[in-house]
């Protein structure tokens, strides 16, 4: 089975708040990726909107025809929302409310009990949940004891150093993946995975169940078009 695209629809919204108004449309888009082959629709609402607000959130759950994944940290705010929505997954992201993008995975050793809770939370309400961690086995493995159902590994390590040494960049993934597989969790991966380095990845991540790429995707849109580009992804993932 092909690992799925979910598109990050975040740039989209930053956009639009720039501006002000409604343009471009972030419902429009999202049914436009999905009309051109995406798999999922990804959102990571931040505390201070500054790009998908909780409106759009609870818009999207309503359109949204493929699989909806909500990403964020866990606050009680957070929670209401994602059960609110209830989307297929939500992805737990250990992010302080000021920073510009996600840039580490969890302790799943520390924060274990915290996890715990929230996943059970989520699972209670028919959502599968999703643990962001670094390519570390040990992150993986007490991942599942958190009791989510898929890992994400965040991939800016491997897409940094991939265009020095491919090889040695994918080797700690292969390792995560490999102990994801053998501890019964499905496998997700974000963070500047690119049409460059995407295919590499997927190649040598044969369990790869599902991809959230936002950024370099609506930047190579504003040379290939939307639907072009929806489709050079997911051509990466054949």
């Amino acid at each position: 089975m092909n690992c799925k695209l979910s598109v990050n629809i975040n740039k989209i919204a930053t956009l639009r708040n720039a501006r002000g108004g409604n343009l471009p449309d972030v419902l429009q888009v999202a049914r436009d990726c999905e009309q051109f082959g995406a798999q999922g629709i990804t959102v990571h609402p931040r505390p201070d909107q500054r790009h998908i607000r909780y409106a759009d959130v609870l818009d999207l759950c309503k359109i949204v025809t493929t699989e909806f994944n909500i990403e964020g940290y866990p606050s009680k705010d957070f929670i209401d929302l994602v059960l609110q929505a209830k989307p297929a997954q939500a992805t737990l992201v250990p992010d302080p409310p000021d920073a510009i993008t996600s840039n580490a995975g969890w302790d799943t050793v520390k924060n274990a009990d915290f996890l715990r809770e929230t996943a059970d939370i989520f699972h209670k309400a028919g959502i599968r949940t999703s643990i962001f961690v670094n390519p570390d086995v040990k992150m993986v493995e007490h991942a599942a004891k958190c009791g989510c159902k898929r890992v994400e590994l965040y991939t800016e390590d491997y897409a940094k150093n991939f265009i020095h040494n491919p090889k040695k960049a994918i080797a700690p993934y292969c390792l995560a993946a490999q102990k994801a597989k053998e501890v019964g969790l499905e496998l997700n991966a974000g963070h500047d995975l690119n049409l460059q380095n995407l295919r590499y990845f997927n190649e040598n991540i044969p369990n790869l169940a599902e991809v959230s790429i936002g950024h370099a995707l609506v930047c190579d849109a504003l040379y290939y078009g939307l639907q072009n580009t929806v489709q050079m992804y997911l051509r990466c993932l054949k």
